[in-house]
């Protein structure tokens, strides 16, 4: 399909294209800008990211961008990164583990859209949108999704002309900054940014521009490069094609000695090489050394860290793009949009079969973690169907006098744990405790959840509202002052626990901990794998030997305590409050070893988030798409009085 916002998108870009020499006069102006913009909500994003596998996905100019967030997360959080198109990610998807994040400097084109809508879809562990616009409709369509991460950047340079130039330079120089800040890397911003300095230099612009100008001659240009550079190349490619510049393609070292090499034995008469070197020059060198004479050569040295080299690699790409074009006449900001590709700009993207899930197939594939067809395969999908039915009709039969609810992650977002719920839930948990409905919350926090509840639940029903604090270790009151009580010393079974994970170094180095009479608190410093903490934990129980010890984890720590059951005691609390009444379960780490395993094992459970491997148990019935908070405010609103009790409609 083609219309006319489509054909109104393309020449207002003509319109406002500038030369490409004027956006490059502004890369360093970007790079300040980039140097000194607040990355607060892009480094937690970060942070989560790091917890495991991405998923980069971008078009044109921005899938440059997510090559480099793809290498970025690589290198520095040691987790496996991935980039894919638009129509890559609809057609190979990213499993639920992966992060997902979306890239794009306007927001506005039709694949990155289509990819966004898929995306939540299939619901990844984490969905981040990277985006120059405010006012576009990624923007807008990511914000009525409240667990995406939408992280806003727009640049003081302006919307790009027909190249991606200050967008990706600048949204990739805030990519690393992030990434450095969010797992302690090594590499510092300030001196990485004092090289991009240099690089972008007056003097070092024209010591680059010499040292190529002997090449354009040449029809075809092969980029040879160090692995850190590897997105300088990708670049280089993207522009000299979209802009008809002219003939490239790029190899590593090693690559390019498998073959590739054989282009310049019969064409290397219309070839010439750049070769972007990073700290990896002896190998560039034995390599260069290698090529026949008649064969231009320019070296591009690249100083500094690995991070460095990547960034100075990009900003050799959008240099080289300029000083190419000026040679062989073309003026790569400007060079026209053809009738035929402003059409093929237009044409939307295939949806996926995903995207058009009812709500039993949401709730099945995250209850089976496979996809329909998978199911359908393997012959599984009327098990789960009868699995499902089973239980709503549990939920429909059920005459609910009270419910336990989880904190962070369920009332609360896990990414704004230290602020209060939300106005619209706390107005629907208010009538519901009014109306009759016996309330309890399981937290593994202790007195500031008691405070963020009292400041925005009225006094009359704090006496009302049970809080189990420190994953139920302590049950009481929220009208209680002296709850919960952190000056109790820990268990000897506890203590025990606690003197060996202080004397573990990597513990103390990777984590905060903080012990109390039943619990100890591990809290990472920065960004680890998801499972990093929980490990060290149960190292140091089975070293002390201590029974009656187990680890469980939140969305943001890990929590060893001493009990037989404990988010289980505050149901235990409730049924002695409600006699024969039906208590309703909410929480989002239903999955073992999530601290709310335990309480999501009940019969009448539902997630918010993770579910367990239990058919009959823990089953998350929210829109397709959502998670947290907002599903928790679904299963409220569900909630209906009749004759004292609560039913599920």
């Amino acid at each position: 399909m083609y219309d006319k916002d489509v054909d109104l998108i393309c020449k207002v870009s003509e319109k406002v294209a500038r030369p490409y020499a004027q956006e490059i006069e502004k890369l360093t102006e970007t790079l300040a800008w980039a140097g000194s913009a607040s990355i607060d909500d892009l480094a937690r994003a970060v942070r989560t990211a790091a917890l495991g596998p991405l998923v980069a996905v971008g078009s044109g100019g921005s899938l440059s961008a997510a090559h480099f967030l793809a290498q970025v997360h690589q290198s520095l959080s040691g987790q496996l990164g991935q980039t894919a198109t638009p129509s890559e990610l609809l057609n190979a998807p990213a499993p639920r583990s992966a992060a997902i994040w979306l890239l794009s400097a306007g927001g506005s084109n039709v694949d990155i859209n289509g990819a966004f809508d898929d995306a939540v879809a299939r619901e990844p562990r984490q969905l981040a949108v990277l985006c120059g616009r405010a006012q576009s409709r990624l923007s807008d369509t990511a914000q009525q999704h409240s667990y995406c991460d939408l992280l806003l950047y727009e640049l003081p340079a302006g919307k790009d002309g027909f190249l991606a130039t200050n967008s990706l330079f600048g949204f990739c120089a805030l990519i690393l900054r992030a990434y450095l800040a969010a797992t302690q890397a090594s590499a510092d911003w300030d001196a990485i940014e004092q090289q991009m300095s240099r690089l972008l230099s007056v003097e070092n612009q024209t010591m680059w521009r010499n040292s190529t100008e002997h090449l354009w001659g040449r029809s075809t240009t092969v980029v040879l490069h160090s692995p850190n550079a590897r997105v300088g190349a990708i670049d280089l490619e993207s522009k000299f094609t979209e802009a008809a510049i002219g003939n490239l393609h790029y190899a590593d070292w090693r690559n390019f000695a498998h073959g590739r090499h054989h282009w310049l034995a019969k064409r290397g008469r219309e070839s010439a090489i750049i070769a972007l070197i990073g700290d990896d020059e002896p190998l560039a060198e034995r390599t260069l050394a290698l090529i026949p004479d008649d064969i231009p050569v320019s070296r591009l040295r690249l100083p500094g860290p690995p991070e460095a080299a990547s960034l100075g690699a990009l900003a050799a790409s959008l240099l080289l793009t300029g000083w190419a074009g000026e040679a062989r006449g073309i003026d790569p900001g400007r060079p026209g949009v053809p009738e035929f590709g402003r059409k093929l700009y237009g044409l939307p993207l295939k949806k996926s079969a995903k995207s058009r899930r009812d709500a039993e197939i949401a709730a099945i594939e995250r209850k089976a973690f496979a996809s329909h067809a998978q199911l359908v395969e393997r012959g599984q999908l009327t098990f789960w169907q009868s699995a499902y039915n089973d239980f709503n009709e549990r939920l429909h039969a059920a005459s609910f006098a009270g419910a336990v609810l989880d904190y962070d992650g369920t009332i609360v977002d896990a990414r704004a744990r230290t602020l209060p719920p939300e106005k619209d839930l706390v107005q629907i948990v208010v009538r519901l405790i009014e109306d009759g409905l016996v309330l309890a919350i399981a937290t593994g926090r202790g007195k500031s959840v008691r405070l963020s509840l009292r400041e925005v639940l009225p006094k009359p029903v704090w006496s009302r509202v049970t809080i189990g604090y420190y994953n139920g270790l302590e049950i009481a009151p929220l009208s209680e002052d002296g709850s919960p009580n952190d000056t109790t010393r820990p268990t000897e079974a506890l203590a025990a626990v606690a003197a060996r994970l202080r004397a573990q170094p990597e513990v103390s180095l990777c984590a905060e901990q903080t012990d109390r009479a039943h619990q100890i608190t591990l809290e990472p410093k920065h960004s680890l794998r998801e499972d990093h903490l929980w490990l060290l934990a149960q190292q140091a129980i089975l070293s002390e030997g201590a029974s009656g010890v187990r680890v469980v984890r939140s969305s943001h720590s890990i929590d060893i305590i001493d009990a037989k059951r404990a988010k289980g005691a505050v149901v235990d609390a409730m049924r002695n409050r409600v006699g024969n009444g039906a208590i309703l379960c909410v929480g989002d780490r239903g999955r073992w070893p999530g601290n709310d395993h335990e309480l999501l094992a009940e019969p009448l459970s539902l997630s918010v988030d993770e579910v367990n491997l239990d058919p009959a148990t823990c089953w998350h019935l929210g829109s397709e798409g959502s998670r947290g908070p907002s599903v928790l405010l679904e299963y409220l609103r569900r909630l209906r009085p009749r004759d004292g009790r609560f039913l599920w409609e």
